[in-house]
């Protein structure tokens, strides 16, 4: 059931997330599965069905843009770079996350140190 809910919550925050990264250092999907996971300690454990559909749709909207890098004779490696429209985008995204994630904060009792307040002392 827990499982469940985070996968219905990460629906919503995937493609800030990913922009996130992306705009650290220009990387490609395996890699952005891998850090997700280190990050969060293996809490986000997103798989490449996740992944790869999200960072075409950043790609359409012109969010970021991919280059082919060859890794091998035989084999390539897609990088996503974030674009300036990205970046626009992904602070709008930051702001709007902090605006929410204190007001739930607030409306769920828990306080700016994370710990939950009970109802009877909020």
């Amino acid at each position: 059931m827990k499982r469940e809910y985070i996968e219905q919550l990460m629906k919503g925050i995937t493609e800030p997330v990913l922009l996130y990264l992306i705009n650290e250092v220009p990387t490609y999907g395996y890699n952005l599965i891998k850090e997700l996971e280190k990050r969060t300690t293996g809490y986000f454990k997103l798989k490449g069905g996740t992944i790869y559909p999200a960072l075409q749709r950043l790609e359409t909207k012109g969010l970021v843009k991919s280059r082919r890098q060859r890794t091998t004779e035989r084999q390539a490696r897609k990088y996503y770079q974030i674009t300036e429209k990205g970046q626009q985008f992904l602070a709008n995204r930051l702001a709007e996350w902090k605006d929410f994630s204190m007001v739930v904060s607030m409306l769920m009792g828990i306080s700016n140190t994370g710990k939950t307040v009970s109802p009877n002392t909020a």
